[in-house]
């Protein structure tokens, strides 16, 4: 990818780039263990007291949470996730792109759009890592350094018992006082998924060394592997051209 695509894919990263730069005395003697200001830190949390059951081979769930390309990394690498795209729900058609989308008026957030096999991996088991380690449920419309109603925290269930499902997971987890404060996670009827640019797919392994993904994304991989280490696959399952 072009130094100008990318820098056009993501409207914070020479943000995040400076940043980075200004880290690296803390990476050299090995405190990137410790959150840095704005990053998503990963929670232990129970798994839900309820989950879905699910029949069939394939099932398919949608989760928003900050930028697509550290959200879309951590469900490639989960085992039983057998696609995770990026793009962008909550909005018509005619404005899911990039550009719109980044406006924070289209109604849309950067969405992924998770298949998975039910008999491997559940739909509690998916919650329990979107809201652990693969962004900060507490931030309503922001994650970091990326800020508008397109980086919301928002799960679109695709049936209502998914949604029932989410419901009684947040107020389980509220009761646990284990965040630094509510869940801000909103519940939205889901309307349509429509996936993202082809050169926001598969970012995070495609772009390892970008600065915005070594900030605030890498972390979340890392802290998947090892929070979760039954659930975490080494290979993630990738997009490729859609």
């Amino acid at each position: 990818m072009s130094s100008s695509a990318i820098s056009a894919a993501h409207p914070h990263a020479w943000r995040a780039a400076i940043a980075c730069i200004l880290l690296l005395p803390a990476l050299a003697v090995g405190l990137w263990s410790h959150p840095t200001l704005g990053q998503e830190a990963p929670v232990v949390i129970p798994a839900p007291a309820s989950d879905l059951t699910e029949t069939g081979a394939t099932a398919t769930a949608v989760f928003a949470g900050g930028c697509f390309w550290g959200v879309q990394g951590v469900f490639q690498h989960v085992k039983g996730v057998t696609m995770a795209v990026s793009g962008y729900s909550g909005g018509a058609a005619e404005t899911a792109t990039y550009e719109q989308t980044g406006s924070g008026t289209t109604g849309h957030a950067e969405s992924v759009q998770v298949t998975y096999d039910p008999s491997v991996v559940s739909y509690g088991d998916l919650l329990q890592i979107y809201f652990s380690v693969a962004h900060n449920p507490t931030q309503l419309n922001y994650q970091g350094p990326d800020r508008g109603t397109q980086y919301r925290s928002t799960i679109f269930p695709m049936s209502e018992q998914q949604a029932e499902t989410a419901r009684a997971y947040i107020a389980q987890l509220d009761e646990t006082d284990l965040f630094e404060g509510p869940i801000a996670t909103t519940i939205e009827p889901f309307k349509a998924f429509y996936p993202a640019e082809q050169y926001h797919q598969d970012f995070l392994t495609l772009n390892p060394t970008w600065p915005y993904i070594v900030m605030h994304d890498l972390p979340k991989i890392a802290a998947l592997k090892s929070i979760f280490p039954e659930a975490y696959r080494e290979e993630p399952v990738l997009v490729g051209t859609l």
